[in-house]
């Protein structure tokens, strides 16, 4: 649920749970004995925010890394797939192409999806309907031709294809735990409740440093939130390897087989000399 909840929602609900809490923290320590010394836990609670943080975060990058280069493990199988689906004989060679440059676009369209999951899901049956067919070309290649070169080199760099997309969608669907969020506002918001009933403490008893806080710690949770949605977060992976390899795809061309060498002609007997 936590992961289809719009952005701008789970910010502003964010400042009003760090709002709450360090304003029932700042009420507190109003009441309380003016000798309490909870400076010692107050740093204690924020340290341990500032790890939740860090932890989160690199949790967060290592994801989309992991995407990153997926996708572009997954760009460089399917040019090398259309590199050698060149060499097979014809009329394979021209379909696998082909098939190929329609499997590049489904995946491009994979980048571009808004998180929903009936888009993903049609992408997905689509690219693996291209792969079935793709499957049935290499089959009819390797019955016309079944040596290792090019045939063998084909199917090969098939498998890298089929093996990159699942690498890829596994890499996609990998997000930061729930439960790792909710432990992060959970610790926050008692984080920021210590600071506000530090402030009650005070002669002054301002707020302001307090809910400057509140908002830097909301912040910082709604980046690491982007970054784990490559559905619908600002920061997502570029599709350009993709799209690079579709534009090289688009200009393969198939060369001309060589026509057939003429048959020899019969030769003729030997003629008699006229007696």
């Amino acid at each position: 649920m936590l992961a289809d909840t719009p952005l701008p929602f789970i910010f502003f609900a964010s400042l009003i749970l760090f709002a709450l809490a360090s304003e029932a923290g700042h009420r507190l320590g109003v009441f309380a004995d003016k000798e309490a010394n909870v400076a010692t836990l107050e740093a204690s609670v924020l340290g341990l925010l500032a790890l939740m943080l860090s932890f989160t975060f690199a949790m967060a990058v290592t994801r989309f890394d992991a995407r990153r280069d997926a996708l572009l493990k997954e760009a460089n199988a399917i040019g090398t797939a259309g590199l050698r689906a060149r060499l097979l004989p014809a009329p394979h060679n021209a379909e696998s192409l082909n098939l190929l440059r329609d499997y590049v676009g489904v995946r491009v369209s994979l980048t571009e999806t808004t998180g929903a999951q009936p888009s993903l899901d049609a992408a997905v049956a689509r690219a693996n309907a291209l792969q079935e067919s793709l499957w049935r070309e290499a089959k009819s290649a390797a019955a016309k031709d079944n040596g290792m070169v090019p045939t063998g080199l084909f199917i090969q760099a098939l498998n890298d294809v089929f093996d990159a997309q699942e690498t890829r969608l596994t890499a996609y669907r990998h997000r930061v735990p729930r439960i790792v969020f909710f432990a992060l506002y959970g610790i926050a918001a008692l984080g920021v409740g210590f600071s506000g009933y530090a402030s009650g403490l005070e002669r002054r008893r301002w707020r302001l440093p307090v809910y400057l806080v509140a908002v830097l710690v909301a912040s910082v949770i709604l980046l690491i939130q982007d970054i784990d949605r490559p559905d619908s977060g600002s920061v997502r992976v570029s599709a350009q390897p993709m799209i690079d390899t579709a534009n090289a795809l688009a200009t393969y061309a198939i060369d001309a087989e060589p026509p057939p060498a003429p048959a020899p002609k019969p030769s003729e007997p030997p003629r008699r000399a006229p007696r």
